[in-house]
């Protein structure tokens, strides 16, 4: 199970395998980090010693613990170093051509025995699986944003997926301090066949004029309960990230209740992604 993962490898120094390299290496776990090179994965390591910076600032975390953490975190050259790991995390944009093309590379260079998962929000896991020598040994493990903070993971079989595989991803996560929920290998899986409905329909009213983002946050926030609103939650998941989610749900499951509001591909069109460039439907100021 979980116990015999003595190194686990991320591939994506970004927001998201970033959060997860943090959560692993808080808990106890040696991480071998890479990504398109070792001048991204130090990079992603740096923002890591940052974030774990401000909770020492806090009085939340010693700092001896910091220089630990931060000492089980490993930037790598390229996945050739992930030979070692146990179990490798891919965590790279939600394109399905370029998880198909990372997915072949991590089944060539993970050993013979270790599973690959993929962080994937949307995409099948029984096709991203097909791309390997080791299909059984494939499943889904979609982490919510922000990693840290959040406290699902979303677990994924694909068709043939094993029990045993199946079995140690659950306790990876349950060791990592997640909850979990185990969904069937359908376009979106259980959290996002809920949320980007919403953020889309957010979307319309925006765009027809039903209220300023502003108004419609408010109201979701204070006449649902929500702790963000759908407008604002978007621009932390990144536009482009919903947008690709939108498009596979329409895509696959071929009905137009998901097809994207024009004007959330308009602003993934002028660059406009959220909170990680500066701007979405907010102004969050330069980046």
């Amino acid at each position: 199970m979980s116990d015999s993962i003595a190194k686990l490898a991320v591939l994506g120094a970004g927001q998201m395998g970033g959060g997860i390299t943090q959560v692993a290496a808080q808990r106890g776990l040696t991480v071998l980090l890479a990504d398109v090179d070792r001048a991204h994965a130090d990079a992603g390591k740096g923002r890591i010693a940052k974030q774990l910076g401000k909770l020492v600032e806090k009085g939340k975390l010693p700092p001896d613990e910091r220089e630990a953490i931060l000492g089980r975190i490993v930037p790598v050259d390229s996945v050739a170093a992930f030979a070692e790991a146990d179990f490798a995390i891919e965590a790279a944009t939600e394109n399905i051509e370029l998880k198909k093309k990372l997915l072949t590379g991590l089944d060539a260079a993970c050993k013979p025995g270790s599973i690959i998962a993929t962080n994937t929000s949307s995409i099948s896991i029984t096709l991203l699986g097909a791309q390997t020598k080791r299909p059984e040994r494939v499943i889904g493990m979609h982490f919510m944003n922000p990693v840290p903070v959040m406290e699902l993971v979303e677990i994924i079989r694909g068709l043939p997926t094993s029990d045993e595989t199946y079995a140690t991803t659950i306790a990876l996560a349950q060791r990592l301090g997640k909850l979990t929920v185990t969904s069937k290998d359908s376009p979106g899986f259980i959290v996002n066949r809920v949320l980007i409905p919403l953020i889309n329909e957010a979307c319309f009213a925006l765009q027809e004029g039903l209220g300023t983002a502003a108004d419609i946050d408010l109201g979701v926030k204070k006449g649902l309960n929500h702790p963000m609103g759908p407008l604002e939650l978007a621009d932390l998941i990144g536009l482009d990230t919903c947008l690709a989610i939108a498009d596979v749900l329409h895509r696959e499951l071929g009905d137009d209740k998901y097809r994207a509001a024009n004007v959330l591909r308009m602003h993934v069109a002028a660059g406009w992604l959220g909170r990680k460039t500066g701007r979405g439907f907010y102004d969050y100021g330069s980046k």
